[in-house]
């Protein structure tokens, strides 16, 4: 019998996992949303991504803004961290930044873990800060409508309440060694 959960978690639908549990792993509550992204357009902005600057990352290994980060620069992004509690310090091999201004390189995409209502400074702060920026990232459970207008408004994509180690994961073939079925056909193994 298929899980109900299958039915209502937009990032799931193609996931087909062995055992039960993963459920709670990609189907918190938080990540229970209406919004629906193709993988076409997911794809897009992981492949042209190159910088990202992770907003609220932790230095703690346990916090998921921590290895989220630390994936996304084994996976070859130039990961900027960027905690204001923390600036100065260094991580993975970049020096943490207090906040987005302080950052002097070029930025393509923006990934944002604090709370749904501390987003819409920060997007402001990114739309100043980087001309060029090609998207803002909200982490699982964080949306903010009126920041992703503003973003949007500015030709900026906009992806909310999805996880980019996620979505790479399940897009490019590394979910189906933990014995899910992504829906994606390869013949990488």
């Amino acid at each position: 019998m298929e899980h109900p959960l299958y039915l209502h978690c937009p990032s799931f639908q193609h996931l087909r996992p062995r055992h039960p549990w993963a459920l709670f792993l990609f189907c918190g509550a938080g990540y229970m949303s209406a919004m629906s992204y193709s993988d076409d357009f997911l794809r897009t902005i992981l492949k042209r991504t190159k910088t990202v600057a992770v907003v609220g990352v932790s230095m703690n290994p346990v916090r998921p803004s921590y290895y989220v980060a630390r994936y996304l620069s084994l996976k070859g992004f130039t990961v900027i961290p960027v905690n204001p509690g923390h600036a100065g310090q260094r991580l993975f091999g970049a020096e943490v930044k207090a906040s987005l201004s302080d950052i002097d390189t070029k930025v393509d995409m923006v990934d944002i873990f604090r709370r749904s209502e501390a987003v819409s400074p920060i997007v402001d702060e990114a739309l100043e800060a980087f001309p060029d920026l090609q998207t803002v990232w909200m982490q699982i459970g964080v949306e903010n409508a009126e920041a992703a207008a503003k973003a949007e408004a500015r030709g900026v994509d906009v992806v909310m309440n999805r996880c980019p180690k996620i979505e790479y994961q399940r897009l490019f073939g590394e979910l189906r060694m933990g014995g899910f079925n992504t829906g994606i056909i390869s013949s990488k193994l």
